[in-house]
């Protein structure tokens, strides 16, 4: 799974795999570049994974590769991706820099003062379809946030020279029990 791939001709070679892998050029913003084959978000403004989570406890992981204003957790196609921060509307509940996590304009947890994500980190990410997790270097942060309904995407922003790395598989650390990587919905027809 990548951040952000553009729509495939439908006569092109490869455009028989699933729905979710193929992309939708709307799943980023105007302003955000992905480099690294997919995996790297640097620039201004947000970012949709390319699947949707559909199982019922879903993990994946950032790495903060330089600090900046960046916020990272779940949001819906509604959200727009160039007007950041994100969790300032219904569309979208993401962890911020500062370690606050928003839904609708509205602090829902924090993370304690002294682990807030630097440099070099590893921000985990644990979605059950009611809650969202926060994990730091593979530590539970115990601050539990929930609000968000309907089909919702891993989704990431970055300002002011934030870059971050995703991983939706082979991670850093180990995900929580009864968690996994995210899974594709397979068109059968």
């Amino acid at each position: 799974m990548l951040l952000w791939r553009p729509r495939q001709p439908e006569n092109s070679p490869g455009s028989q795999t699933s729905r979710v892998e193929t992309g939708r050029a709307t799943e980023k913003g105007t302003d955000v570049v992905i480099v690294k084959n997919g995996r790297r978000i640097c620039g201004t403004g947000g970012c949709l994974a390319s699947a949707p989570l559909h199982q019922n406890k879903s993990y994946f992981e950032f790495k903060v590769q330089s600090t900046g204003i960046w916020g990272i957790g779940v949001a819906t196609q509604k959200v727009n991706l160039n007007q950041i921060p994100l969790g300032r509307d219904v569309h979208s509940l993401v962890m911020r820099n500062d370690g606050a996590l928003y839904h609708n304009n509205e602090e829902k947890n924090r993370l304690p003062a002294n682990s807030l994500p630097q440099e070099g980190d590893v921000v985990g990410i644990t979605y059950d379809h009611v809650e969202l997790n926060v994990y730091l270097n593979g530590k539970n942060m115990h601050c539990p946030a929930s609000g968000i309904r309907g089909t919702v995407y891993p989704v990431v922003y970055v300002d002011d020279s934030a870059i971050l790395d995703c991983q939706f598989s082979e991670f850093y650390h180990t995900p929580p029990p009864g968690f996994e990587k995210i899974l594709f919905e397979q068109q059968i027809f």
